[in-house]
């Protein structure tokens, strides 16, 4: 048995020195096992972000690389597609980590928080910044679970492209939809990974059928499996015509031959991969008229003869328009297809200059970023993501912030890498920062060098806009930031004694920061704290939060749906309202109309009818606007809020004289007869 251990800290870093007499190796481990989930490990980096091994390259050229030599992507995928094992070993490729994390063993760079290695989820997204052939990677593992949908939202805002990753057995599942929409709503290119096609039941062809279904999408064949499952060896690169295969006695991965497909040893292997690169230049040429011309005219004959560069190329540029998304495939558990997918997000996926907002024009080169995440740290305070889209960042560096109107000055501006981070003298635009000290900075706050910038800015986009009509698109532009959903969960949660109220308020105040789609209200009849969250994963983990960072036992109550009700078929209701107040008559006439909307909203949508007078609509608008909101408070049915509806006003009569809080009144009837009537139909 054990003769002896020893556990000492080295660089912080907790390590394991076992000195053995004999032991079996299944017991070692199983103890090994134990122990870990006792004392979680922090990954060993094998140096700052830029020197890998003895290349050690100039900090300006780490720092700031040329814009199209920049790549931010994300990876983004259904819950337990690999996401985060994919990450692991782009870092450890690419010479930032010095061993294989896993996430069974809870070590891995990214997912760093004690809930998320206890788990084996991603729970909070996670940057990181590396460089791979001469190009630098920002790159940022969001989770997969749907309780955390707004990590993924708001780290799609700012990322010029994506790489989609598929259990190669399963192809496009829940969260893949949900993932793949928002995408599409922020317009990201993005390519497909098919992982584990090691697994017991891979089918390449089921993977790439099921994307051009469901997503509706056109892949692109970029690679072919050389056997699924079990046979699983390597790949083949269709573009190149050559077949990469992956060292069985390498454990690490990083060992792989690349040699040409030849017809004396792989006749059936070249002769599919030729039809798969025939079609792939049919698909391309129909989607891009450049390819198309130079195939037609130069390659008619023979598609063979196609140059791999030009093939890329247009490859490049359909993915840029998101006409198609090229597929790759491989298995980043057995460390298979992993660098040949680095290499297709250098070439393929956008720079940030290619993927440039019409409204940068009108900052002329002025700092302009988006602050997109906030994280609390103990001893450094609010830490702040922000992208840089012009302009450069720089310590010590006042700045202001537009949505918050307010000045403040960064003290230290840091290069994200997980929970470690590199300080650095400076920034340019294309990059993903991380800064301390914007004490007021929130997720979506937009960030200039000063307020005369921004009104300068805001000047020009007025005139440009005037030109064509749009002024405010304009303003809107300037301001855009991220979407939060509305919470789908809410239950009560109580301090384990009243002194200890401020304390959860505190909690509750900073973790709402970092997380905007946890909100916190009072329930106006109990006095109670409730905690609303998008489902019982995500209140489940603030809870645990609380408690370990905080250091907070909180009680939570039972678990609600956050309900909404909606109407199903247009109603009209009509009141009349004649009241003699004092000396003063008070009539009110109303006609009103309460329908489905075409879209959905969460406020109800006001309309008003042609016959209603303009001057009438501008003294009783806020009043008839209060009657409609507040009746849509509470439905028929649950006592829910009443979404997805709009209101007509066909008609309003109002005696001279007669008060705004009548108006109201009488269209709070109308809307109660609304209710009335809905509720008799149910």
């Amino acid at each position: 048995m054990f003769t002896k251990w020893r556990i000492f800290a080295v660089n912080h870093q907790r390590t394991f020195s076992v000195h053995l007499n004999t032991m079996c190796y299944c017991k070692i481990k199983a103890n090994l096992k134990r122990l870990k989930t006792q004392l979680p490990l922090t990954r060993n980096y094998s140096s700052a972000p830029g020197i890998a091994g003895s290349d050690v390259k100039s900090l300006h050229s780490v720092i700031n690389p040329p814009v199209a030599k920049i790549r931010n992507i994300g990876i983004m995928a259904h819950i337990d597609a690999g996401k985060t094992t994919t990450t692991e070993r782009i870092l450890y490729y690419s010479g930032y980590t010095r061993s294989l994390g896993d996430v069974d063993d809870g070590d891995t760079v990214t997912d760093f928080m004690a809930q998320e290695r206890e788990r084996g989820i991603t729970i909070q997204s996670a940057a990181v910044t590396l460089d791979w052939k001469g190009y630098r990677v920002n790159l940022i593992d969001t989770p997969g679970h749907v309780d955390f949908t707004l990590e993924v939202e708001r780290c799609l805002r700012v990322l010029d492209g994506a790489v989609a990753v598929f259990d190669a057995s399963a192809g496009v599942e829940a969260q893949t939809l949900t993932v793949w929409r928002q995408a599409d709503k922020h317009k990201i290119p993005r390519i497909c990974f098919l992982n584990k096609m090691d697994k017991t039941g891979a089918s390449f062809n089921y993977a790439v059928e099921s994307i051009r279904e469901k997503l509706k999408a056109k892949p692109l064949i970029l690679q072919l499996p050389i056997g699924e499952a079990r046979t699983f060896q390597g790949v083949v690169d269709v573009v190149n015509k050559e077949k990469l295969l992956w060292n069985s006695n390498s454990d690490d991965g990083k060992d792989f031959e690349r040699m040409p497909l030849s017809e004396a040893s792989d006749r059936e292997l070249l002769k599919e991969t030729i039809e798969a690169r025939n079609s792939l230049i049919e698909q391309v040429a129909d989607l891009d008229d450049e390819f198309a011309d130079l195939v037609l005219g130069e390659f008619s004959e023979n598609f063979d003869l196609v140059p791999a560069e030009k093939l890329q190329a247009a490859v490049h540029r359909v993915t840029l328009a998101q006409a198609a998304v090229p597929v790759l495939c491989g298995s980043a558990l057995k460390n298979k297809g992993v660098q040949p997918l680095l290499d297709a997000v250098t070439t393929y996926l956008p720079s940030p200059e290619e993927r440039e907002d019409r409204f940068l024009q009108w900052y002329e080169g002025d700092l302009c970023a988006l602050a997109f995440k906030v994280l609390h740290d103990k001893q450094r305070g609010p830490l702040v993501f922000l992208r840089i889209y012009s302009g450069t960042l720089t310590p010590q560096l006042a700045v202001h912030n537009i949505n918050r109107n307010c000045t403040e000055r960064m003290s230290r501006l840091l290069l994200p890498f997980a929970d470690q981070h590199v300080e650095i003298p400076s920034l340019t635009a294309g990059n993903i920062a991380l800064t301390v000290g914007l004490k007021q900075t929130a997720t979506g706050d937009t960030i200039v060098s000063s307020k005369s910038s921004a009104l300068a800015a805001a000047r020009r986009a007025g005139r440009g806009e005037r030109e064509h009509g749009k002024k405010r698109e304009a303003e809107s532009l300037l301001l855009a930031g991220v979407e939060v959903p509305e919470p789908v969960f809410f239950c009560t949660i109580e301090p384990p004694s009243v002194a200890k109220q401020p304390d959860l308020d505190h909690a509750l105040e900073r973790l709402q920061r970092e997380d905007p789609s946890l909100k916190v209200k009072l329930d106006p009849d109990s006095g109670q704290t409730v905690l609303c969250g998008m489902g019982e994963l995500h209140i489940e983990i603030i809870h645990d939060r609380i408690k370990r960072e905080y250091g907070l036992e909180t009680y939570l109550g039972p678990l609600q749906v956050a309900y909404r009700e909606t109407i199903l078929n247009s109603v009209r209701a009509t009141d009349t309202l004649d009241r003699v107040l004092g000396d003063k008559r008070h009539l009110v006439s109303a006609e009103l109309e309460v329908r489905p909307a075409e879209e959905p909203c969460a406020v109800a949508k006001i309309e008003y009818a042609d016959c209603v007078g303009e001057d009438l609509l501008q003294a009783s608008r806020e009043a008839i606007e209060s009657a409609v909101h507040s009746a849509c408070l509470q439905g028929p049915l649950l006592g829910s809020p009443v979404q997805d509806v709009a209101m007509t006003l066909h008609s309003l009569m109002i005696h001279p004289g007669t008060s705004t809080t009548m108006v109201t009144a009488c269209i709070s009837r109308c809307m109660q007869k609304v209710r009335s009537t809905l509720h008799a139909l149910h």
